[in-house]
Formats: structure tokens, C-alpha cells, sequence
């Protein structure tokens, strides 16, 4: 129970001091005036000034509550190295005790978790929300247990009371870690891209280390192994072998000693991209759909281009001089010999044979699809003649064989059965609905896979692979009345993009491939193919761990299945004949880029309100009573605030100065003054 005098005035301060200067103007005049009852006068004046102050006394029944200490656990995944849970955990229960055995003191512990993706250890906004749910005019001090790798610390708080760190950790704790400092998304196939990494030792790290060995495994082959050295930034050239998603992992041996080997190792995951595409198209004579394939490969900015139409073949004989020819001579032996492998694409449109090409020549374009490159043959009625290019050295390996027929009848063309598995063929706008073509080329004896039909089902795009190379055979030279929107048109562009990227092995557009895409921690896994159905895929994770994972199919030849991965690293996918490779996580995880422990990062908040750093492995310190502003922490010990704080439960008013007492003593008083001077 306390009690207080507190005034609740009638009129305003400013008012009332009004009055009052009028009061004691009127004692002085009075006093100058020689009057006997000035003085009774003045008392009377200041009880009517007492009563517009209104003067009460306030009685309160308080109920006193305790003290919080807010005691912060770093769980984090830098908090679980070495024997740091142990170290932390026994001596927040210790001081947990110590605290609630106080008097009036009750203790709030919170566990701080990693951060949600890859946000690192988030202590701070952890301090936040607990401040949000207690009162602050009750917390004597905030605690914290953690290696002092904190990633939020610059997150501004208004403390009400001293911070305190209680570090982990110990002084002989040393690490090397692996950082990669500069890593693009995507570089051209085939050229050089420099990469800055860097091997350093961090803490107390044995004496004699100066170099170290670095392994670099792309797509998860075997590893070549370098020795670069210790603690310099080290610029390495890198070249990817393929287009699409390449996997190069990082990586240094563990030594004996260290705190973690999870930062031992590096995963980045780089876009392969075509610098240019280099396309050679031969049209044999001008044609309505000669255009198509120019306009169609000209509209890619990435494209380069090579086109010869043979507008004079040898045969033509009619007398115009050549000087008055402005044709330029067909540089055969420089495409088709010298300069035939830097084109990824030879596209044949409606060529037959006219001695312009010798046999030699495409007997060198066989053997450039054996060795890797790519072919397109848009067979017109040249393509069943005697003078097809079938018979020549380039026939065996065309994908199919011209019966010598023409067909001359419209017809639809039809996604087959295995072209709706096949990428090139699958889903095309239109879904079918397509305008008529008006002729087709009979071929037979089809190798590879026919991924559309026409008349009768006979073949009319086939596609095949022929050593390392690719092949394929369109058996009509009549794709451009889509373009042109003959009854509707249908999907030429879209087609013909496909195919020829899938020619030039985009990865996307394989019709056998296993792939997955990263999501944080959750993997999608697709598996392409041109089977009825596909065995479960088997992942290695990057412990060793294998797990079979059974694939739902999605449409016809593509098979998913989502995955989450329990670690973060390099995870191996096999299906099969069928691998890939895939990381999981950041490439360098936040909490592993820095895991000695170190008071810091944390010092500006420690110090914000003269708190202390405490070392876990000197022991825990005392606690001692400390006044708001005075340093709170000292060598041995730690300070708590006492925050005084109290819960009113009741509270009672009585008037000082009640009116009739007013009335009374005032009307007395000036009643006493005047009888005094009248007798006077």
C-alpha cells in the first residue's frame, strides 16, 4: 500500500498562478495600507488558492512483479560444430538455474534457429520478437549463447536493458574454408570463363600449411586435382563442355583438426549458351519455300547464317558472258572441305545432284555427321529422281530411302505415336488441327525414330542419329503453306525451330534425358524418353546415402517425381542409361562462411549499454544488481537491472480540502480580519 499527494486543479496552471499573483498583490497592499488583518487576509487568499488546486490524497495497493531475463540459445548450423551443442547447452541451464534462484526473477529462453533459406543466423530479429511479446519496463537483462557469427546484427533495436554474450567456442578452434568470389550464370560453350576462388585458413591454424590441393569435377566426372596456395585470390579459366545446366564442384580435402568440411567444398551451377549458331543452307533452285528457311533462321539474332541458292547449274547453257554475270562462283572446296566443322547445321533444301558438288565433297559431309555435326535434307521431287542426293556418298546415312514415287494429293500431317514422346514433335500449337500439304516424297526403309506421318502413314519426318552426329529427313518441300496460312496454316515456325535445335543438341529437346531443377532444398526431377515407362531413379545425396525414387508420368514420355533433399551439396541422379547431377542449396551456405567463433560482430550491441562478453570455456560468470546506466558487466561477472516494475490492483482518492472545509476556514478567516480592523 503507498500513498501520495497529487493535485487536480479547477481552472489551468496558468490560471491559477494568475490568481495567486492577484492574492499577494492584495496582502502587499493591504501590508502598505497599514490594515491590521493582512495576514489573516493572505490565509484566507492561499486556502481558496489550495482549494482550486485541488489537492487529494491518492492511495495505491500495488502488487510488485518480477524481473524477466530474456536468455537466447544459437542453435544455428555454426552453433553444432565440434563440440559447441554440449558446450552451450550445459551452461545455459546452469545460468538458467542460477537466474530463476534469484529473488523476483523469471526467465524467458528462446532457441534461434538457422534462417529460413539461406538468411544465415538471424539472433537479432529473434530479440525483436520476444521484446514485441514482453513487457519492457520488466526486462533486467538479454543473454545470448552463440559463436557470435550472427548475420543480422545491424538490425537497430532500442534495448532496455544491457545485452550480455555468452561466447562459445574455443581459442585453439581453426577452419580452412573454399569461397568462390566471382561466378556468372551463363558463358559461351567452348570458351573460357574466369573464375576467382580463394582457400584460406581461418582461427588458429597449424603452422607449415602454404599450399593446398583444390580437385574441379564438372557434371560429376572424376576430379582433376591442382595446387594453388593459401589465402590469395586465384583466377581460374574454365570451359564448358555443353549447352544447358553444367554442374563444376569445388573442392579442398578436409585436414585433421578442423572444425567443419562443409565449407570445404563449392557447387556452381553455370548455363552453357551458343556464342553464334552457324548454319549452312544449299537450296538446289529457287523455290516458294527457299524463303521460308531464310526468313525462319534470319529472325534469330544468334544465327549466322551461310545461304547459296544455285540459280546457274552447269547444264544451263544460254550464251550470256560472264562478265555480264553477277553471280559469284559456289566456294565448294572451302565449305565442304576446309571450313565444313565450324558449321553446327547443313541444311539441304531440294539439292540433287549436278556435278557441283563431287562426290568427295559429300563423302566429307558423311563423315562430318559421324563425327558430331548435322544434317537436314527438305526432300522435294528431285529427292526420288536418279539424281537424288540418296545416290550419292551422302545415302547411307539418310535416315530413309525414296521409293522413286511423287505424291501429289493433299494431305494432314500427323504427329505419330513415338512423336508424341519425342520433344521435337510433342505439343505443338494447334494440337493437330492443321492446314493440308500437297505433296509428299515416298521414302521407306525408315531408321531412327518417325515422328510424323502423312499420306497413308508413310513417313514424312524422320529422325535419326548417326555416330555422334544427327540427321533428319523431311520428306516434302511443301512446310511453307503453314507459313503461308494455306487453310489455317499450322505450326512451321515452331517446328522447324525445333528441329533444328534439336539437331544442334539443345538439351532441352533430347528425347532421352533426366534433368531436375532446384528449388532451395526441394528438387523436381523429369525423365524424358521415348519408352512406354521408365525404372525409378536412383539418388545419391552428398553423403552417400542412396534412395530410390519411383516416377508418376505427366504426359506421354515425360515422367516426374518432386524430391527433398535432406543436405545441402551435390546430388547424383542415375535412370538407367540416364545420369545427371544437381546441387542442392546456396553454393557456399552462409553459416559455413565464417565458423570461428569471434565477439565482433556482436560488440556494437554489446556495448550499446556497457554490457559483457563472456569466453563459455573460462566458465560462467556471476550475476550482480547494477543502476540503470552503470556499466554492467565486469571482469567474473555479469550485470542485471532491476526493473522495480509492480501490477496496480486498486487505487482510493480522498479531497484535502473539502468544500464545506473551504467555506469555512475562508469565510472565518476574512470574517477575523475585518473585526480586527474595526476595532482599530
Amino acid at each position: 500500500m503507498t500513498g501520495q499527494v497529487i493535485f487536480d486543479p479547477l481552472i489551468p496552471w496558468e490560471m491559477l498562478a494568475l490568481v495567486a499573483v492577484i492574492a499577494v498583490a492584495g496582502v502587499v497592499l493591504a501590508v502598505a495600507r497599514g490594515l491590521s488583518g493582512w495576514a489573516l487576509r493572505g490565509l484566507a487568499a492561499l486556502v481558496v488558492l489550495g482549494a482550486l488546486a485541488g489537492p487529494s490524497y491518492q492511495q495505491e495497493n500495488r502488487t510488485p512483479l518480477s524481473d524477466i531475463v530474456i536468455l537466447l540459445e544459437d542453435e544455428s548450423a555454426s552453433q553444432r560444430l565440434s563440440d559447441r551443442p554440449d558446450q552451450t547447452g550445459s551452461a545455459a541451464d546452469t545460468l538458467a538455474e542460477r537466474i530463476a534462484a534469484r529473488a523476483n526473477t523469471e526467465v524467458r529462453r528462446v532457441t534461434v534457429p538457422d534462417g529460413e533459406g539461406d538468411a544465415g543466423t538471424q539472433l537479432m530479429t529473434a530479440v525483436s520478437k520476444t521484446l514485441a511479446e514482453e513487457p519492457r519496463g520488466r526486462v533486467a537483462a538479454i543473454v545470448a549463447f552463440s559463436d557470435g557469427q550472427v548475420h543480422d546484427a545491424d538490425l537497430p533495436l532500442d534495448l532496455p536493458a544491457p545485452f550480455h554474450l555468452m561466447l562459445s567456442g574455443k581459442s585453439t578452434d581453426w577452419d580452412r574454408r573454399l569461397s568462390i568470389r566471382n561466378a556468372p550464370a551463363f558463358a559461351i560453350i567452348g570458351e573460357p570463363v574466369t573464375l576467382t576462388l580463394r582457400v584460406e585458413d581461418m582461427g588458429a591454424a597449424p603452422p607449415g600449411f602454404v599450399v593446398a590441393p583444390l580437385e574441379i569435377s564438372i557434371d560429376g566426372a572424376a576430379p582433376q586435382q591442382y595446387e594453388v596456395p593459401l589465402g590469395q585470390d586465384i583466377e581460374l579459366p574454365v570451359t564448358l563442355p555443353h549447352g544447358g545446366r553444367n554442374v563444376i564442384e569445388f573442392s579442398v580435402p578436409a585436414e585433421e583438426g578442423e572444425l567443419t568440411d562443409r565449407n570445404n567444398t563449392a557447387l556452381i551451377q553455370m548455363n552453357g549458351v551458343r556464342d553464334r549458331l552457324r548454319v549452312l543452307l544449299v537450296s538446289g533452285e529457287p523455290h516458294p519455300g527457299g524463303r521460308t528457311w531464310r526468313n525462319l533462321l534470319k529472325s534469330d539474332s544468334s544465327v549466322d547464317l551461310v545461304h547459296f541458292t544455285i540459280l546457274r547449274p552447269p547444264e544451263k547453257q544460254d550464251g550470256v558472258p560472264v562478265s555480264e554475270l553477277s553471280l559469284i562462283a559456289f566456294p565448294t572446296r572451302e565449305l565442304f572441305l576446309e571450313k565444313i566443322d565450324d558449321f553446327d547445321l547443313i541444311i539441304f533444301d531440294r539439292y540433287k545432284r549436278r556435278g557441283i558438288l563431287p562426290s568427295l565433297y559429300l563423302d566429307n559431309v558423311a563423315e562430318y555427321i559421324r563425327q558430331g555435326g548435322a544434317v537436314l535434307v527438305a526432300a522435294g521431287p528431285d529427292f526420288a529422281g536418279a539424281d537424288s542426293i540418296y545416290r550419292s556418298p551422302l545415302g547411307p546415312v539418310l535416315p530413309a530411302a525414296p521409293t522413286a514415287r511423287v505424291l501429289d494429293q493433299p494431305y494432314r500431317p500427323t504427329v505419330t505415336e513415338i512423336g508424341e514422346r519425342h520433344p521435337v514433335s510433342t505439343d505443338l500449337p494447334g494440337g493437330g488441327d492443321w492446314g493440308r500439304w500437297l505433296r509428299q516424297i515416298d521414302v521407306t526403309l525408315p531408321t531412327g525414330n518417325v515422328v510424323m506421318s502423312g499420306i497413308d502413314d508413310r513417313p514424312l519426318l524422320v529422325l535419326n542419329r548417326e555416330g555422334e552426329g544427327r540427321v533428319a529427313l523431311l520428306a516434302s518441300d511443301h512446310a511453307w503453306l503453314w507459313n503461308r496460312g494455306y487453310e489455317g496454316g499450322g505450326p512451321q515456325l515452331e517446328l522447324l525451330r525445333r528441329l533444328a535445335h534439336w539437331m544442334m543438341k539443345e538439351p532441352e529437346l533430347e528425347e532421352e534425358a533426366l534433368t531436375a531443377q532446384a528449388t532451395g532444398q526441394t528438387m523436381r526431377i523429369q525423365r524424358r524418353t521415348l519408352g512406354e515407362d521408365v525404372p525409378p531413379v536412383t539418388i545419391t545425396d552428398p553423403s552417400g546415402n542412396v534412395t530410390e525414387l519411383p516416377l508418376r508420368q505427366i504426359r506421354p514420355g515425360l515422367f516426374e517425381e518432386v524430391f527433398e533433399g535432406p543436405d545441402i551439396g551435390l546430388y547424383r541422379l542415375e535412370n538407367g542409361d540416364q545420369m545427371a547431377v544437381i546441387g542442392l542449396g546456396p553454393a557456399a551456405p552462409r553459416e559455413f562462411e565464417r565458423t570461428i567463433a569471434t565477439p565482433e560482430v556482436l560488440a556494437p550491441v554489446v556495448s550499446s549499454l556497457r554490457g559483457g562478453t563472456v569466453l563459455l570455456e573460462d566458465g560462467l560468470p556471476r550475476l550482480r544488481d547494477v543502476r540503470v546506466g552503470r556499466p554492467a558487466a565486469g571482469r567474473g561477472w555479469i550485470g542485471l537491472t532491476p526493473r522495480d516494475a509492480y501490477e496496480t490492483r486498486d487505487v482510493r482518492q480522498m479531497a484535502l480540502l473539502p468544500g464545506w472545509l473551504v467555506l469555512l476556514l475562508s469565510a472565518g478567516l476574512i470574517t477575523a480580519a475585518w473585526l480586527r480592523e474595526g476595532r482599530r
